[in-house]
């Protein structure tokens, strides 16, 4: 079935790498294609709640014209999956996370259009270069997800 998607809610493992990144490209993203859509981001674990995303995600998505230093880490919860049209995970690690709590119907990003449909954790990689190169996915993903929302492609 398809559908008009008004919302959407990436999601990582503490909402302050990858998912703040993700809802910083997704807001610039959807004002560049004429997308009226409303966009957050949470955490499946409660680590980091109130907490603004790290220095280096603030620094990448800061060098690559985007201000997500303002945003403030929340966990995901039943009421987001009933508020958002679309739960975008970041991995599959964090979907089995969600299944785990009873909250099903996530989807990858990964899923639109990137070679691989886990993005890494940045804190994996040696140095600022995995943010980069987080970054780089993320936007692409999200890239790939709006232009099947604003072509009325997706189905959820």
């Amino acid at each position: 079935m398809k559908t008009n998607i008004k919302s959407v809610i990436f999601v990582c493992l503490g909402n302050i790498c990858r998912s703040p990144l993700a809802e910083g490209i997704g807001k610039k993203l959807a004002k560049d294609l004429g997308l009226d859509l409303i966009i957050s981001s949470a955490g499946t674990g409660p680590w980091h709640v109130g907490e603004p995303p790290c220095s280096d995600s603030i620094k990448v998505a800061r060098g690559n014209g985007i201000d997500i230093s303002f945003q403030r880490a929340k966990q995901i919860s039943k009421n987001d999956f009933d508020t958002y049209d679309l739960v975008i995970v970041m991995d599959r690690k964090n979907r089995e996370d969600l299944d785990a709590r009873g909250l099903f119907g996530s989807r990858q990003i990964g899923d639109f259009g990137l070679d691989s449909a886990d993005i890494p954790d940045p804190y994996f990689f040696d140095g600022f270069e995995g943010f980069d190169k987080v970054f780089s996915m993320i936007e692409t993903g999200v890239l790939n997800l709006f232009t099947e929302i604003k072509d009325k492609k997706l189905e959820v």
